[in-house]
């Protein structure tokens, strides 16, 4: 991560010289994506040092959940951006200025290897963070605004196309709030604590109840900690009185069909006796010996 900062902030302070010399606002639109993109990986960094720290009284989570915050912010600041800069290009369309097509492609095949090199470094570990993707898509749509201006440049060289400098930066803009965008759904389904994607409460219902010796489960929630870890709560009404062991037993085998069938990671289950509606479980679950001392 710290490699790919690095990087970042080389190509964004060379981008944004270049861009205000040779007079192309898709240089400069690149140059200030790769500065936000700059302080996204930094955020990005900071995000996972937090989310390293053990749990604490105040904080019995941990700071987990840091890593998701950075990418709703990481997200949203891409998509405010690229606002601005869809904005400029509209202005820049109806006043035509002078560029240095030479001087701009130069400096986008910098930005272009550059980009490559970030991606290279976080390429491996992108798959197992939301912030971590978040970050690498940032340097993913750097890549793409880089290959499209060293490509308008080419053509502006040949065809004197003025108007190609305003269209790619449009065309960037439109690329970076989709990606954004999805980022930014994601997060804000982790931090209101909606049910993950592909995992439907009804079917889990359905397994459970077919184990022998559940009746019912309700008080179901289930939400993610963070992109990869999902927590599971409910509580299970037993078909028939059961001891202790028993209704233990019965809990361990609804805990693995929850851990193997749906891949939730952290389950926590209460029994509620036969007969008990609407209870908390709390009278749970007397042995039968001494029922019938009672």
């Amino acid at each position: 991560m710290a490699g790919a900062i690095g990087v970042n902030l080389g190509i964004a302070i060379v981008e944004i010289v270049g861009g205000f010399v040779s007079g192309s606002l898709a240089l400069v639109s690149d140059a200030i994506h790769n500065l936000a993109d700059t302080l996204s990986l930094i955020i990005s960094y900071i995000a996972m040092r937090l989310s390293r720290r053990k749990n604490t009284e105040r904080h019995t989570f941990g700071l987990r959940r840091s890593e998701i915050l950075a990418a709703f912010i990481n997200s949203s600041l891409l998509i405010a951006i690229s606002g601005f800069l869809f904005l400029e290009a509209v202005k820049r369309w109806l006043h035509p200025q002078n560029i240095d097509y030479t001087l701009m492609g130069w400096i986008a095949l910098i930005g272009l290897i550059g980009n490559l090199a970030g991606m290279v470094i976080l390429h491996g570990v992108q798959k197992d963070s939301l912030n971590i993707k978040s970050a690498y898509l940032h340097l993913l749509g750097d890549t793409i605004s880089s290959v499209a201006v060293v490509g308008g440049a080419i053509l502006m060289a040949w065809k004197g196309w003025s108007f190609i400098d305003p269209l790619i930066t449009v065309f960037i803009s439109i690329y970076i709030v989709r990606e954004a965008f999805n980022i930014l759904k994601n997060s804000i389904s982790i931090l209101l604590m909606s049910a993950p994607p592909g995992i439907k409460i009804s079917d889990i219902e359905e397994r459970l109840k077919e184990v022998e010796g559940i009746s019912d489960i309700h008080h179901v929630h289930i939400w993610r900690l963070d992109d990869n870890t999902i927590h599971f709560e409910a509580h299970m009404r037993a078909s028939e009185n059961l001891s202790l062991k028993e209704a233990d037993e019965l809990r361990k085998k609804a805990e693995n069909i929850l851990v193997d069938t749906f891949g939730i990671a952290h389950v926590t289950l209460q029994i509620e006796p036969k007969g008990l509606e609407n209870g908390c479980g709390s009278e749970y679950l007397i042995e039968p010996e001494y029922q019938k001392l009672k």
